[in-house]
């Protein structure tokens, strides 16, 4: 199991800050015995909750050029028909999901092909499965040219506990599916956006794997073997 890279600064100066709290206080606190190790192991727990926040497992990917592949880990929240109105300016199919702060929060292209369209938003936090939180919220719009010609939107959208979006990609980027185009910290949802005809595979409440679980499959011609 890797730390990825966007944990490690936090990690280290989270590390020094707690070390440092823990050895003033057996130093100078040594009459409060139990309260002294209490705070120890309170600090070694919120330490690995962190850690594990950072985590980046290792993933077999799965690709294929006709198939939306889910950009994060977490819970799928809303699957329906939607006005889209800050690209494409007419229905779209949305399918959302929510990332908790156990999930992994690296986010992966959902599909290979040409960054179209790039936009940051700063905004507010609130929590991220507010219907409200996909136009409110501090947030990222991409816009994907697929290898098999439709175009796909897909936004990382800061909750709650979040304050700092990272995204790794720019407008004409050649991007690849599965790779990882961005992160989001302490909890999170994406949002993805395809053409109305597009057959979903998955279910409100199931639950999906970054770079892994088939969401979705783009009509095309010929169909797919899929």
């Amino acid at each position: 199991m890797k730390i990825h890279k966007e944990g490690r600064r936090i990690l280290f100066f989270t590390l020094l800050a707690l070390l440092a709290i823990n050895l003033l206080l057996f130093q100078f606190n040594r009459p409060a015995v139990a309260f002294n190790r209490i705070f120890a192991g309170a600090s070694v727990v919120a330490f690995l909750i962190l850690l594990q926040f950072f985590r980046s497992p290792a993933r077999r990917l799965f690709t294929h050029e006709d198939l939306i592949i889910a950009p994060a880990d977490g819970k799928v929240v809303v699957i329906e028909d939607v006005h889209e109105p800050e690209y494409f300016d007419d229905m779209r199919k949305q399918i959302s999901i929510f990332m908790s702060p156990i999930n992994v929060h690296i986010t992966r292209n959902p599909i290979s092909g040409i960054v179209r369209y790039f936009k940051y938003h700063p905004g507010n936090y609130l929590v991220a499965w507010h219907p409200k939180s996909s136009t409110k919220n501090e947030r990222t719009t991409v816009v994907v040219e697929s290898e098999v010609g439709p175009f796909v939107l897909f936004r990382q959208i800061a909750g709650a506990m979040a304050r700092r979006i990272v995204w790794y990609v720019n407008e004409g980027d050649e991007v690849s599916q599965g790779e990882e185009f961005g992160f989001i910290k302490f909890g999170s949802r994406v949002d993805i956006f395809v053409p109305v005809d597009t057959e979903v595979k998955v279910q409100i409440g199931e639950k999906v794997k970054g770079g892994q679980t088939i969401i979705a499959q783009l009509k095309t011609s010929p169909a797919s073997l899929f």
